[in-house]
């Protein structure tokens, strides 16, 4: 950490607004946004609207990663400062809103206190670790990759509509429990974003869940 502290205070600062206008930014900001609808949508319980904003928050997540690798050039304070800001988002997004989705589904009843505290605490935790430590092998996560969090309860919430708000309560509660366990696990699970194919893969599942949400609405 006091290394990389050095590092960032040799770089030339350059003004905050700045690093507005990097386009792998631009997609940070852009799911921070999709993030932003699924919490507003949680809370008035719209769920098919606030699923559509949870996977599209991971897609954005996903792109913004591919295209910084792919970008030439891109060194010192803008990799510093769009890893922070990624770090940032991601805990808004897949720590805050699963938390806030388990919260409004148990209708804010304390019992469902605890479970979301622990999700947040898992993610908060899993997002330090890997900030500190990166990626095992270069290749590998260490723990559950937190965005797979949201496209689990985005799966899961294909089923809502099929057995009682009180059964499915219980079942969001213990799925929740059960990934931020996993988070905070030390299985090795693989950068699923890192291969092309389980990017398309990827990309056609969000464009299906759009799709079948987006129907569930009209």
């Amino acid at each position: 950490m006091t290394i990389e502290n050095s590092e960032s205070q040799s770089q030339q600062p350059k003004s905050i607004i700045s690093y507005l206008w990097d386009l792998p930014n631009i997609l940070s900001l852009a799911g921070l946004g999709c993030t932003t609808l699924a919490i507003y949508f949680i809370i008035l319980g719209v769920y098919p609207a606030a699923m559509i904003g949870m996977i599209w928050a991971v897609a954005f997540d996903w792109a913004d990663g591919l295209v910084a690798r792919r970008m030439k050039g891109r060194v010192g304070s803008d990799q510093l400062f769009g890893g922070q800001l990624d770090v940032l988002i991601d805990i808004v997004s897949y720590g805050v809103t699963p938390a806030i989705l388990l919260l409004s589904y148990g209708k804010f009843e304390p019992e469902f206190l605890l479970g979301a505290f622990l999700m947040l605490v898992a993610g908060a935790i899993r997002l330090s670790y890997f900030s500190v430590f990166g990626l095992a092998d270069g290749s590998k996560y260490t723990g559950l990759a937190i965005d797979n969090n949201s496209i689990a309860i985005v799966f899961l919430f294909l089923f809502e509509g099929l057995i009682s708000s009180g059964v499915f309560s219980v079942i969001l509660y213990l799925i929740g429990l059960s990934l931020a366990a996993l988070n905070v696990s030390m299985i090795k699970t693989p950068n699923l974003s890192g291969k092309p194919i389980n990017v398309v893969l990827f990309a056609s599942y969000t464009v299906a869940i759009t799709a079948i949400y987006g129907w569930r609405l009209l």
